[in-house]
């Protein structure tokens, strides 16, 4: 447009150039000339720096010419991690976003760095990202906790993915201060992309830092009306320094391990590498006993009100040589027991700090930080009261009450005389991943105990054969269960061991023999230990207390178990909770019988192992709760045995669907007149029933399907009474397929109705023996299995309409074909009575994901297929409508009319 406007004056200018006579004139165009000249000059040498930076950002950091080649090094961390606030409505964390670290995270990264002639002053440029914001996806996942793995669920919640946002601008090394402008996008929730413009204003990154620096800034919408829709609130930004950082010299107040158990050499750990094994925790709190309230007992804020319950420690950065890390500690007042992965980063709940490990003493101290200034902005935030310290081991010896990789504690160096003060706090780690360290040790406690609870069982050793699991047989000794007490209320757990004998558990299974465990043998009793947790179901914990939904409570076990008779008896510890919710050390109810009762390997039916929790207490203790039954199932031997059967099944049916479709092809080819007598609907069914099998046998009987099909429809396109039997054919299909729409709409419904009890169902197949819920594409694939088994009610109907006692199909076709889909559910009745319940998808003939299987759909559905085939036998004896009463059958059928051929032809 300007340059338009420019040559359009310059024309006038030219034409009534000769009319200018009077000076004014002459000093008007001059002027006009030069201002253009100046304006196109400014606009070419602006057009490389960042738009509006001299606006927004001069003030703070100025505008220079950089140089033309980037910098071979950069002056600064080419990333910075750190987290924000605000950005609502279009960056706002989204609370759906499955994160392990925080909802809130932000990332910045240096693309590029320009010197320019001041020293100490660079150009930028860079990206701001914003990984949990925005961009409206329709899935989630959330992950229920097993074992440390995770089952997941998918629901249709809307889910936002990262935004990215590409910035230029200055920054001042000696003052700290960038200033960076740019654009990005985003979704709306409608979907709609918006073009986004804002600055990004950072103060004290500098280029040494220590355990006190932090970065601190804000990042603004540029679109100052609140009315736009691609303004957002401003953000403060907290971004956690890297450059150059100095270690704080650890001070003598860290002398001070002697209440911790003895502890692992930094050479005994996996691999030699701290950083390795001291990265992402999570530690269980334990209060002394003189807790009872905030104000002497949280290492935050008594002006909160509670203490927390759980530590999380994620590293920011770690080196190996100089054995030096640092971390951020989190604080944590969960609902559940297990962290919380939908959090977002609370600088008021989280400590800075720095670790050093000490291998004299074997243990790792940490100074920790608290940050403060945060009160409604980030902006003024800074880090200081460095009055925290933590000390944390790798336990040498493990016990029935101290099963954690890690221990530690947390004290502050401050006198009860000042604010801030706490008493010291114990910890453990959450999870178990070290079990297996050569240098540790199990040490028995409670064997004398579990003696004098479990007397040695007067069963005979191996009767009638019997042989049972190996100590050390992982496949066995980790199971899942199902968990009853008297009311019937069902819960879900697992169990696993901790060690066996001398050896711990992982480290024994991970053998290459079970002869390199010779003390894990089967001749005799063998000492062992569990870890058992067990998860309440609809608010009930399974010891008489209240609890949220799907919390877990946790039982540490050791005992005996007899290889020879299967038998597994402990005596089991648990933590116990207080009246006011804090949790505290030596909390412990140790009077606790805990049994389980093994199968025999060498039964084909696998088994179930059962087992129960039992209170020794006396009825009238206030920690007394109910017996637990539990019960699980395992597959050994018989797994490998029902699975080679089924695979012989698989093949059997296969063949002999392939002999039965030849039979019936070489009977159209001895009687070719029957073939347009076949019901094309029938064919059809089969021809896709074969067509999801993908195996060799099953693609060959779905060529020899279609190939029947092929020949079926060439006849009755070229037989002489083409529109009758079409006009059969179409009441055969405006009869059936409203059947079979109306059987669809079934599994529809009950997927509906049964929708919002589905999550509970799932956790619970995910930890039992109990069938998973069946889905709604699911029970469409069964229903499919459904219609397949009934594949000859399109030739009935035919029949009917066409009243016809032609011998259209072979015996062996319908009689055969009904077999093969029967024969399933005839097996599937002896496998329930002969092998144990699993449903571990594991099915590979009579899989009851692919039609309807339980005792009463294999009764009912074998005698539906026989009476179908009973109807196919009387229709090709006595007519299509045999079946109806005689008034019924004298209705004007279809008529085979002989069709005159030329004798020229």
């Amino acid at each position: 447009m300007f340059f338009s406007t420019y040559k359009e004056s310059m024309a006038k200018a030219e034409l009534n150039s000769s009319a200018m006579t009077t000076s004014s004139q002459k000093w008007l165009l001059m002027f006009f000339l030069l201002f253009t000249s100046f304006y196109l000059n400014s606009v070419s040498s602006s057009a490389t720096q960042p738009p509006d930076y001299y606006h927004h950002c001069a003030s703070t950091v100025p505008q220079l010419t950089p140089n033309e080649a980037p910098l071979p090094s950069f002056p600064l961390r080419r990333s910075h991690e750190g987290y924000y606030t605000g950005g609502n409505p279009v960056l706002e964390p989204n609370p759906y976003a499955y994160s392990s670290t925080f909802l809130n995270s932000i990332v910045f990264r240096t693309l590029s760095v320009y010197g320019t002639e001041v020293p100490g002053l660079f150009k930028l440029k860079g990206r701001l990202t914003f990984p949990n914001a925005n961009k409206y996806n329709m899935m989630e996942d959330f992950s229920y906790p097993r074992q440390g793995y995770y089952s997941t669920v998918m629901y249709s919640k809307p889910e936002r993915s990262s935004v990215s946002f590409k910035l230029e601008g200055f920054w001042s090394a000696s003052k700290g201060d960038l200033c960076m402008v740019g654009s990005g996008s985003a979704y709306t929730k409608e979907g709609n992309l918006l073009d986004l413009s804002a600055i990004l204003k950072l103060s004290n990154l500098t280029s040494s830092t220590n355990i006190t620096s932090l970065i601190t800034g804000s990042f603004e919408s540029l679109s100052t009306s609140a009315n736009d829709r691609t303004h957002f609130e401003k953000i403060s930004v907290l971004l956690l320094p890297q450059m150059k950082y100095k270690y704080t010299p650890v001070s003598g107040d860290f002398k001070d391990g002697s209440d911790l158990p003895q502890g692992l050499s930094l050479s005994s750990l996996p691999k030699y590498q701290l950083c390795s094994v001291a990265g992402f925790h999570q530690f269980n709190l334990r209060y002394d006993s003189g807790c009872n309230s905030a104000k002497n007992c949280s290492p935050l804020d008594a002006g909160m009100g509670y203490v927390p319950r759980i530590l999380s420690m994620s590293m920011i950065e770690c080196s190996e040589e100089n054995e030096r890390m640092r971390v951020l500690v989190e604080f944590q007042f969960p609902k559940t027991s297990y962290v919380d992965y939908y959090r977002s980063f609370n600088p008021e709940m989280t400590l800075v700090g720095e670790g050093t490990w000490n291998e004299t003493e074997h243990q790792l101290y940490i100074v920790a930080c608290r940050i403060s200034g945060v009160n409604g902005s980030w902006d003024n935030a800074r880090v200081g009261d460095c009055s925290t310290r933590l000390s944390l081991r790798f336990p040498a010896i493990w016990s029935i009450k101290n099963v954690s990789d890690i221990v530690g504690k947390i004290w502050t160096n401050k006198t009860m005389q000042e604010k801030g003060y706490f008493d010291r706090i114990m910890f453990r780690s959450y999870r178990n991943r070290m079990a297996g360290v050569p240098d540790m040790k199990y040490q028995y406690t409670k064997i004398d105990a579990a003696r004098k609870l479990c007397p040695k069982s007067e069963k005979p050793a191996r009767a009638k054969g019997e042989r049972y699991p190996n100590g050390s047989s992982i496949s066995v000794m980790r199971f899942d269960s199902s968990v009853k007490n008297s009311k019937g209320r069902i819960g879900w757990g697992y169990s696993t061991p901790i060690s066996v004998g001398a050896l711990f558990y992982e480290y024994s299974s991970s053998q290459d023999s079970e002869a390199a465990a010779p003390d894990l043998g089967s001749s005799g009793p063998v000492n062992i230990s569990y870890h058992i947790k067990l998860q309440s179901y609809n608010g009930l914990s399974p010891f008489n207390a209240s609890s949220t939904s799907y919390e877990w409570s946790e039982i540490f076990a050791e005992g005996i178990y007899d290889a020879e008779t299967g038998r597994l008896c402990m005596v089991g510890c648990r933590i116990i909770g207080s009246d006011d919710q804090i949790p505290r050390n030596d909390s412990w109810d140790c009077e606790i019988l805990v049994e389980f009762q093994f199968p025999a390997l060498n039964s084909r039916r696998g088994g179930y192992i059962k087992g129960s929790i039992n209170s020794t207490r006396p009825k009238s203790d206030r920690l007394y709760f109910e017996r637990l039954d539990l019960s699980a199932t395992y597959e050994d031997v018989s797994s490998i045995w029902r699975m080679d059967v089924e695979i012989v099944m698989v093949l059997i049916s296969t063949t002999l669907s392939c002999v039965f479709v030849v039979l019936q092809i070489f009977h159209v080819k001895r009687h070719p007149d029957v073939l347009p007598l076949i019901s094309l609907v029938m064919l059809s069914v089969l021809t896709l029933g074969q067509l999801v099998i993908v195996r060799v046998t099953g693609m060959v009987a779905f060529l020899l399907q279609f190939r029947l099909l092929q020949k079926t429809w060439s006849a009755r396109w070229s037989d002489g009474n083409q529109k009758s039997l079409w006009a059969a054919e179409k009441k055969v299909l405006f009869v059936a397929l409203p059947l079979y729409l109306a059987g669809a709409l079934v599994p529809v419904v009950v997927n509906l109705w049964s929708s919002s009890e589905n999550d509970v169902m799932m956790a619970r197949a995910s930890f039992t023996s109990y069938p998973p819920p069946r889905s709604l594409w699911g029970g469409l694939k069964s229903y499919a299995g459904l219609v397949l088994d009934g594949f000859l009610l399109p030739q009935i109907l035919l029949n009917m309409f066409w009243n016809s006692k032609r011998r259209s199909l072979s015996c062996s076709f319908y009689i055969g074909n009904t077999f093969v889909r029967l024969l399933p559910h005839a097996y599937d009745l002896y496998r329930a009575r002969n092998y144990a319940s699993h449903y571990d998808g594991s099915y590979i003939y009579a899989n009851h994901g692919a039609d309807f299987y339980s005792s009463a759909w294999d009764v009912v559905i074998p005698l539906g297929g026989l009476l179908f085939a009973l109807i196919i036998y009387l229709q090709q004896k006595f007519g299509g409508r045999c079946i109806f009463p005689r008034r019924l059958r004298e209705l004007k059928g279809y008529e085979k009319v002989p069709v005159s051929v030329s004798s020229d032809a």
